[in-house]
């Protein structure tokens, strides 16, 4: 990314990103600012790294993905300093040397020991130091300080352009994976098969990934964060969902997609989640409260239950009575960007809680949409058995149509999920858009 344009769109970014910084150390009454990239961690008794993930304060000012051991420091009304990390290693191959559009907008100090970074950081004045603990050099132990870190993660929920950039690539990424997920699906590969034919397509390894793709074949799609991938095929391949997403410049993308091998009961009820979906991905509108969206969900999902025969009750009823849990038991979804769940999706500027509706403990974000946000709308429903046993004890059970829960239980569940980005007017939709280019 070093064309006019990105050169234009990461400056203004970073000026953005510096107007925070400013306003997080004046409130909360300190001079400097000093980010740790951090370190690599090793396997307990071992010399195994493993994968290097960036502290994602970091990631917020520049696209340095894969560089422990650097640091950023920041005096308003200067350039940022970067102390980056450069070892002589001929066991591994080491950072090359700065390039990219970031590159003329700081004062870039080449260190090949760890220790060196700590001559290049604030000599005196209060300093906030954002890190883990294990990052910490001689006299500059990480602090994170809340008062400051509260207000940048509040902030970031509100994406600049560059970041929206980004983000767009990053869908546009992860979209050929998911086609060749499908196609493998169809052609009858294992979870194992889906998912090499995922990375290859989207030019990914599992290291790289945001997050550990779920791939699920049949009933393993009931198991909301299910973490293996089966290497024999099943005997029956009847239904794939697949939560899996990608990486560009330390931005992730979140998608989800199900589908059935054949036409019938399963088929007709991804259709019907996926109509909802959309209705809800119109919803995102400045000024709405996601909380009211999350609601609104279990309502339109408690219609597709009754409409299919599922459950024959109220909506409203199975909302207030906990049914619609049963069958969706997340949260409608979460703020997204340089990390998959991003920071701040249920608190203010000061870090104070803004309140999850009573009886939804999972819901990752409540707090109203406005211009900048980029959140996922992802609606389930779901055939799990541990919670389909406490319904059977309750007395709402006699409103289910038990076989054809029994009949849906071998397919597991369905999600779909796309991002969604809330500007002045109607909403962007990252992930159709990007699925819409390569149709």
């Amino acid at each position: 990314m070093t064309s006019t344009n990105a050169v234009h769109l990461y400056r203004a970014h970073l000026s953005t990103i510096k107007a925070r910084a400013d306003q997080a150390l004046a409130k909360a009454g300190f001079d400097h600012l000093v980010v740790a990239s951090g370190v690599e961690k090793y396997e307990f008794l071992d010399d195994r790294p493993y994968p290097f993930k960036p502290n994602a304060q970091f990631k917020a000012w520049l696209p340095l993905t894969r560089h422990p051991h650097c640091w950023i420091a920041y005096t308003p009304g200067r350039k940022p300093v970067l102390a980056y990390y450069q070892p002589d290693d001929y066991w591994h191959v080491p950072p090359a040397a700065p390039e990219g559009a970031w590159v003329d907008e700081f004062d870039i100090r080449v260190i090949s020991d760890p220790a060196e970074a700590a001559r290049h950081l604030p000599a005196s004045g209060r300093v906030a130091i954002l890190g883990e603990a294990d990052a910490a050099l001689p006299g500059f132990e990480p602090n994170n300080p809340k008062v400051v870190l509260d207000y940048l993660h509040y902030h970031r929920a509100y994406k600049t352009a560059y970041e929206l950039d980004r983000m767009r690539a990053a869908q546009r990424r992860a979209v050929p994976g998911h086609l060749a997920a499908r196609q493998a699906f169809l052609d009858g590969a294992s979870e194992a098969q889906v998912h090499a034919a995922y990375l290859a397509a989207a030019g990914h390894t599992d290291l790289d990934l945001p997050y550990t793709n779920i791939v699920c074949l049949n009933q393993n799609g009931a198991t909301l964060h299910y973490q293996f991938k089966e290497l024999q095929a099943p005997a029956e391949s009847r239904s794939l969902l697949i939560d899996a997403g990608a990486e560009v410049d330390g931005y992730a993308s979140d998608i989800t997609r199900t589908w059935a091998r054949h036409d019938g009961a399963f088929a007709e009820l991804v259709a019907a989640v996926e109509a909802e979906q959309q209705t809800l991905c119109h919803g995102v509108r400045v000024g709405t409260d996601y909380r009211d969206l999350h609601l609104e969900c279990h309502l339109r999902l408690g219609g597709v239950l009754r409409n299919l025969g599922i459950v024959d009750m109220d909506p409203g009823d199975m909302l207030a009575s906990g049914v619609t849990s049963t069958f969706f038991p997340h949260g409608l979804g979460h703020p997204i960007g340089l990390q998959v769940h991003d920071v701040a999706g249920f608190s203010d500027e000061d870090g104070q809680l803004i309140p999850r509706p009573d009886g939804h403990p999972y819901l990752r974000m409540t707090r109203t949409l406005a211009p900048g946000m980029v959140v996922t709308i992802e609606p389930g429903l779901y055939f799990i058995p541990t919670l389909l046993s406490k319904l059977k004890a309750t007395p709402q059970a006699k409103a289910v149509d038990w076989g054809k829960v029994e009949a849906l239980l071998p397919f597991g569940g369905v999600r779909i999920e796309d991002e969604v980005h809330c500007t002045e007017s109607e909403p962007e939709n990252l992930t159709r858009d990007a699925f819409a280019a390569l149709a």
